[in-house]
């Protein structure tokens, strides 16, 4: 049993961040630093006619503006490629201030830099930006009748359309149908950090502090546009205050930054404003689903019809997948989802938590719901019933899971004792319900190959390193813990250093792929030179463990050991110390399964809520909820935990507060800012409580290590709205769940 790994330690950063040791982005400190600020557009749709800089240059303190026509032109258009590790990744196929051509409001127009961040917002403040505008395509119903079927989604990354069997047939002759439509507000990010950059040129070597998911991603695609070469251009990013997707992909202020610091010859941080965090890194699209099921009287699935429409840029195609877990979670021969795309003016949306699988698990998972009560069935035993052992293709689950999680959770939630009629339990002046909904998010990977580095030095202490950033899931201690385990060292002889595209190089740790495939190739190289110090003592003449089979060697805090008589032993200070060594190293790789592996690979949960409706208000309070997930082997509980209960709070956040609407005549989005766009506060959190059921997985990676960081989410909002409608016998096909939508009937379909 390993004395670091799979154990509840504290986070190896925490004494930085509370004592403010720690730097962030926009706090690191360079001679004859800059204050870049972006301005944006305040039209939707036009272009520029004129910027008078006249004023602003007078006010003091400039050193000078960039525009649409003193920009410099990218060396290579952006190509919305979203493989965070080994390609470039720009967050959409559009890199603004090359014309005078407006998309959408808040695109960059300009890029002013002064000696002061007060001197470049008054400046800013002074430019004199004349507009050509027209009326903006904003929301779906602007552009209804011109929404054209996708043919891929993300890029490129997946189809848009998913077919099998005979859906319309199926329908047909279906003993029970449900057929709804939903409509999901806007989401946006808003991580407390907001996007930063710090840029430094010296001479050709760019060197960039940026508040980014990925260091990788940042240094391919910077150099992309900026044509150098990958040599001449370094990343760093110690720590970042969040992302939730808003952070995966590379946005245009982390080049402006660059180009504003080569414009005035000196280093420039370029911070977004909060305002600006809603119009500068994507965010989750506006959208409307219809669901069609079909079930024989058995409870069996016959048919899943699922379409989505939703507005995209006028650059690129993308959408959230609808279809990625509504076609694998539960078995049904027929099934068709689709998506449906409008072109309007603004810019492409992004990844965000639980991208596609937190609103397609909502539609699916409530109409589940209203299947049970129409068969007159436990929602549960619904839900098992359908789900099969492998998945679409006719592959076995690498792990599974979910059946055990729903029933886990019904033990844990007391399912056993609700009475399923609707509107019937009261609290006072609340009527009360409570819901459940399955969760599943997929096991992803990208890069071919994952690398890390381990090195032991004479004095016993070790260093493990990789390029992943540590955004505030816990990659520090989580990934000290595997090398430690690998190592055979204490944690308090390890430091694990990340964040740097001079390190070697592992994947984002986006899409729930980082715990997997970070902790292979720091696995792997912990224990490749473990290997080599076994193999160099056993082969030494004067090691008390010269002679011995490796395999006869066994490793404990740093000290090699004999398994047949373990007074016989070493550390690897002695022997590096003995051959006059300063320290040893390996490099470690790791190659995922290909993408035709044959399984089925995905985490699966289960998300139980308790809600009290207020009668007269419809104001929805979540009193409890409840997750089982079966994330594979668990690197650390207290930071799985922390995640799963952070997506689980976003799943409440989903459901009840969160959205954003754009003005249908200016294009400009309503909501701007943490003070009206509403957001989870202590007070609105309820009794969570998160478990676990072990799963083995040895398709996954070496560690059997499942990704935690988006599931949480999936499914919480649905377990919500199915408990209101315990609670009140009103549907809800709307997020979100506002007391209007509650009061009116359920919104939308």
């Amino acid at each position: 049993m390993s004395p670091v790994l799979g154990k509840p330690l504290n986070r190896v950063d925490g004494p930085d961040k509370v004592t403010g040791t720690g730097r962030y982005c926009g706090e690191i400190v360079l001679p004859g630093l800059a204050y870049g600020l972006i301005v944006g557009a305040s039209v939707a749709s036009g272009r520029v006619v004129s910027i008078d800089e006249t004023a602003a240059r007078a006010a003091g303190g400039v050193y000078g503006i960039l525009t649409h026509e003193n920009t410099p032109k990218v060396a290579n258009a952006p190509v919305l490629i979203p493989s965070l590790a080994g390609n470039p990744a720009p967050g959409m196929s559009f890199f603004p201030m090359q014309d005078d051509t407006v998309h959408y409001w808040g695109q960059p127009v300009a890029v002013v830099v002064a000696d002061s961040l007060e001197g470049a917002a008054h400046a800013a403040a002074l430019l004199d930006i004349t507009y050509e505008s027209s009326t903006p395509v904003a929301t779906i119903e602007d552009g209804r009748a011109a929404a054209y079927e996708a043919k891929t989604l993300f890029g490129g990354l997946m189809p848009a359309h998913d077919e099998r069997g005979d859906v319309a047939g199926a329908l047909a002759k279906s003993d029970v149908t449900i057929d709804q439509t939903y409509h999901y507000a806007a989401n946006h990010h808003n991580p407390l950090e907001t996007g930063v950059t710090t840029a430094q040129w010296d001479s050709d070597q760019l060197t960039l502090w940026n508040s980014t998911m990925g260091v990788r991603a940042d240094q391919l695609t910077v150099a992309r546009l900026l044509g150098i070469p990958l040599s001449d251009i370094r990343v760093i990013t110690h720590y970042v205050g969040g992302g939730f997707g808003s952070k995966a992909m590379v946005w245009p202020h982390v080049t402006l930054a660059a180009m504003a610091a080569r414009h005035v010859r000196r280093p420039v941080r370029l911070a977004l404003t909060r305002p600006q965090s809603f119009t500068s890194n994507g965010h989750r699209e506006e959208q409307e689903q219809r669901i069609r099921v079909g079930a024989s009287r058995d409870g069996m699935l016959t048919a899943i019809r699922q379409e989505k429409l939703a507005v995209t840029s006028h650059f690129d195609d993308w959408a959230e997948p609808a279809t990625g877990v509504s076609s694998e979670i539960y078995g049904c021969a027929n099934y068709l989802g689709a998506h449906h795309l409008i072109r309007g003016n603004t810019m492409t949306a992004t990844f965000t938590r639980a991208p596609g699988e937190s609103l397609e698990s909502f539609t699916l998972e409530t109409a589940m719901d209203r299947l049970a009560y129409e068969l007159d069935m436990d929602p549960i035993e619904l839900r098992v019933k359908n789900h099969p052992p492998v998945d679409s293709h006719g592959n076995p689950w690498s792990s599974d899971g979910l059946a055990e999680c729903l029933r886990r959770g019904a033990d844990l939630f007391g399912w056993a004792d609700r009475d399923p009629t609707p509107g019937v339990r009261e609290d006072g002046h609340y009527l009360v319900g409570t819901g459940v909904a399955a969760a599943a998010y997929p096991v992803a990977f990208m890069m071919p190959v994952q690398r890390a580095r381990a090195r032991i030095f004479n004095d016993g202490s070790a260093v493990v390193q990789t390029g992943a950033a540590e955004f505030g899931i816990g990659v520090l201690t989580a990934m000290s813990q595997v090398g430690a385990d690998a190592l055979g060292v204490d944690m308090d002889v390890l430091r694990f250093e990340a964040g740097d595209t001079d390190l070697p190089n592992t994947t984002s740790a986006v899409g729930s792929m980082g715990a997997t495939m970070q902790s292979s190739a720091v696995h792997n190289a912990g224990t490749t030179l473990r290997n080599q110090l076994v193999a160099h003592a056993v082969n030494d003449d004067k090691s008390p463990l010269h002679g011995l089979a490796t395999r006869d060697v066994r490793v404990e805090s740093g000290r090699m050991v004999s398994t047949l008589d373990p007074s016989i032993g070493e550390s690897y200070a002695d022997l590096l110390q003995r051959n006059r060594l300063l320290d040893m190293e390996a490099l470690g790789s790791w190659t995922p399964p290909p993408l035709d592996t044959p399984h089925g690979l995905f985490t699966f949960g289960a998300q139980f809520a308790e809600v009290g409706v207020d009668k007269d208000l419809g104001l929805v309070r979540v009193r409890r909820m409840l997750g089982v997930f079966a994330p594979g082997r668990v690197l650390n509980p207290k930071l799985a935990r922390s995640q799963l209960l952070g997506g689980m709070l976003w799943g409440l956040s989903q459901a009840l507060l969160e959205g954003n609407q754009i003005d249908r005549q200016s294009g400009r989005w309503a909501l701007n800012n943490l003070g009206e766009y509403l957001v989870p506060v202590h007070a609105d959190v309820p009794d969570i409580q998160v478990e676990f059921v072990e799963v083995d997985d040895d398709v996954v990676g070496p560690l059997g290590a499942k990704g935690i960081g988006e599931v949480g989410q999936v499914g919480a909002a649905a377990a919500i709205a199915n408990a209101v409608f315990h609670a009140t016998g009103r549907r809800m096909n709307e997020l979100p769940m506002t007391a209007e939508v509650v009061m009116n009937g359920g919104g939308a379909g």
